[in-house]
């Protein structure tokens, strides 16, 4: 249940609404925004439910009360009607804008991010991607260069005047990581690693979260409800790819429907990671252009400037190159979307 409050609601009516709710031995989610809301997260049980809602629609400064039938509540459409605008330092992830972040899996020194940066960046790229703690399937893969890297990561953004996304994988490093980036990255693997989304969610620092390769819709979006319920709203859904019964072609079966029905259920921004959801790197320009066509707000593309060279998942890594001519593809394709890709300044 969502209680929305008329503008200028007063504190007094605001906590006339929380008390009346709490005197059912339910909790209160205050939720400020342009007009004030006051979610019940938890469940509602069926003989509370109407009685509850009669006695709070009456009560001075309620604007409307709402019934969310979804497991997931903070996430759903029905909660929040309006499509969620994520604002990372100026540039605008969910509107009608287009924001593409690109770079290596992994940062392996501060020349090769350097120069990954300035390629994506001339290209049209707003964001800078690159692993620094990495998840590897072998525990005799390289692993990342941690803090090391973040810390050349940081350096190359602020050179460059390009935002940030990196991987953080445990809780303890919510806060170390967030001093680095300008987005945290959940990865498809610590999708349901609760711990990490509480305090992801506690952090307030954008969140881009990945969608699990065997995880469905709504497995996914209760994941973004443990980020928004501990006060962070700052949340994009990634799809990038499923576990397919047929990998003899592609790394992952892409979910480009998912897009569409993410959007009708939730009202968070949804990026595709195209590098991931197929694995195969001649195949990711027409995947990110379907991507657009589809409705989604961006894309996580992997570019290196020499893919062979790639310390991790070079098979799906573009080279600079191609990628430049796969941001002009989607500026012609924009229109057909009715997206522009976004292509402002970045203060530094």
């Amino acid at each position: 249940m969502v209680i929305t409050m008329k503008p200028g609601a007063t504190e007094e009516q605001i906590q006339a609404v929380c008390s009346t709710i709490e005197e059912y031995g339910l909790d209160t989610l205050l939720m400020p925004g342009s007009v004030m809301a006051i979610g019940i997260p938890s469940a509602i049980p069926a003989d509370v439910r109407e009685p509850l809602a009669q006695k709070l629609q009456i009560l001075p400064g309620v604007s409307q009360v709402t019934h969310v039938s979804r497991s997931y509540k903070l996430a759903s459409r029905e909660f929040h009607p309006a499509s969620t605008v994520v604002n990372v330092r100026g540039v605008h992830i969910g509107g009608t804008d287009f924001v593409v972040m690109a770079g290596p899996c992994s940062i392996e020194g501060y020349e090769q991010l350097s120069e990954a940066a300035k390629e994506v960046r001339a290209a049209g790229a707003l964001v800078l991607r690159g692993g620094a703690f990495k998840p590897r399937t072998s525990p005799y893969s390289f692993q990342g260069l941690a803090v090391e890297g973040l810390k050349i990561m940081r350096q190359v953004a602020d050179e460059v005047g390009i935002l940030t996304v990196s991987e953080v994988m445990s809780p303890d490093l919510v806060e170390t990581v967030a001093e680095y980036v300008d987005i945290l990255q959940i990865g498809a693997r610590s999708m349901q690693n609760l711990p990490l989304l509480i305090e992801a969610g506690k952090s307030g620092k954008p969140v881009l979260l990945k969608r699990g390769p065997a995880a469905t819709i709504d497995e996914f979006l209760l994941a973004a409800e443990y980020i928004l319920s501990n006060g962070n709203s700052n949340v994009m859904l990634c799809e990038r790819g499923l576990v397919s019964f047929d990998r003899s072609y592609t790394r992952n079966l892409l979910d480009l429907a998912a897009v569409q029905v993410l959007k009708d259920h939730s009202h968070l921004p949804v990026i595709v990671d195209p590098s991931h959801g197929v694995g195969v790197a001649k195949y990711i320009p027409a995947m990110s252009c379907a991507a657009l066509v589809a409705g989604a707000d961006g894309l996580l593309i992997e570019v290196h400037p020499d893919p062979r060279r790639a310390m991790s998942d070079a098979a799906q890594t573009l080279d600079t190159k191609t990628f430049a001519e796969l941001m002009e593809s989607l500026r012609r394709l924009g229109p057909f979307s009715k997206r522009s890709i976004c292509e402002q300044a970045i203060a530094v």
